[in-house]
C-alpha cells in the first residue's frame, strides 16, 4: 500500500516572515513540493499568523491540484476559513493559542459532543475530516463516535523514542491503527517525523493513508535540497 506525503509548508512561510515581504514565496513553495512529487501540501494557520497567514489558505487553493489539507484548532475564524478554501481535508487539532507546536490529541470521549457538531459542519461541505489522537486505543474508540473519515496519529513519541533506540514504542502506533482500520476510520500521521524514521514506522504500522512532514523536511532540504528529499520519503513509503 502506498502511504502518500503531504508536504507542510508552515516553517516556509516561518522565513518568509522573519525578514518581512514575500521571499521565500510560499506559493512558489507549493508548486515547487507537487512538481517534485509531493502527494499533497498541508498548512497549519494559528490564531497569530505567526507563520502561514489565513490569507496564504485562500491563495493556495487555485495552486494546489493534489491534496490540500488544512490543520488546526476549529475556533470560529478556522471554520470560517476552511468553509471558503474547501480544502480535500481538514484535519481537527486541539492547539492552545499560546502553544509552540501541537503537544498532544484530543480526548475523544471529553470533546465528543464539540467534534461532532463540527464534524458534522465540515462533512456536510463534502471536507474529508480528521482528527489529532494519540496512539491510544481508548481514544480511537471514542474518535469512531464523532463521525470522523479518518485520525491523525501524533507520532512525537514515537521519534523521540526512536532516536534514543527504543524502536518497541512503534507496537503501541501499530495497535491503534489496526484498531481504527477494524473501525473503518482511515489513518494518518505526523509530528517529528523525518528521514531517519519514517521507513520502519511504515514498515510496522498498518493502513497507513498519509504522512505530513513539515519541519524536518524543510530542515533535510537545507542539507539534500528539497526535490532530493521529497524523492527520497517518497522511496520509504513505497
Amino acid at each position: 500500500m502506498k502511504t502518500k506525503l503531504s508536504v507542510n509548508i508552515n516553517k516556509i512561510a516561518t522565513l518568509r516572515n522573519a525578514r518581512g515581504g514575500n521571499y521565500p514565496d510560499v506559493i512558489e513553495f507549493a508548486k515547487r513540493a507537487q512538481d517534485y512529487g509531493a502527494d499533497g501540501i498541508t498548512i497549519h494557520p494559528r490564531p497569530d499568523e505567526r507563520h502561514i497567514r489565513y490569507a496564504d489558505a485562500l491563495a493556495l487553493r487555485p495552486v494546489v491540484h493534489k491534496e490540500f489539507n488544512i490543520e488546526g484548532n476549529p475556533i470560529d475564524k478556522f471554520i470560517d476559513l476552511v468553509l471558503r478554501v474547501k480544502p480535500e481535508q481538514v484535519t481537527l487539532v486541539p492547539d492552545d493559542p499560546n502553544q509552540l507546536t501541537s503537544d498532544h490529541g484530543w480526548d475523544t470521549w471529553q470533546h465528543q459532543n464539540f467534534l461532532k457538531e463540527i464534524i458534522k459542519v465540515f462533512k456536510n461541505a463534502g471536507i474529508r475530516t480528521s482528527i489529532f489522537v494519540d496512539p491510544d486505543l481508548k481514544m480511537i474508540e471514542g474518535a469512531v463516535k464523532t463521525g470522523i473519515d479518518r485520525i491523525e496519529l501524533y507520532t512525537e513519541s514515537y521519534a523521540a523514542e526512536y532516536a534514543k533506540g527504543n524502536k518497541s514504542v512503534v507496537d503501541q502506533f501499530a495497535k491503534a491503527a489496526d484498531l481504527a482500520h477494524q473501525l473503518g476510520l482511515g489513518i494518518n500521521a505526523g509530528h517529528d517525523l523525518n528521514l531517519q524514521n519514517i521507513a520502519y514506522f511504515k514498515e510496522k504500522v498498518p493502513h497507513l493513508d498519509e504522512v505530513s512532514i513539515g519541519h524536518a523536511l524543510v530542515v533535510e532540504s537545507l542539507i539534500y535540497g528539497m526535490e532530493n528529499v521529497i524523492r527520497m520519503y517518497q522511496q520509504k513509503l513505497q
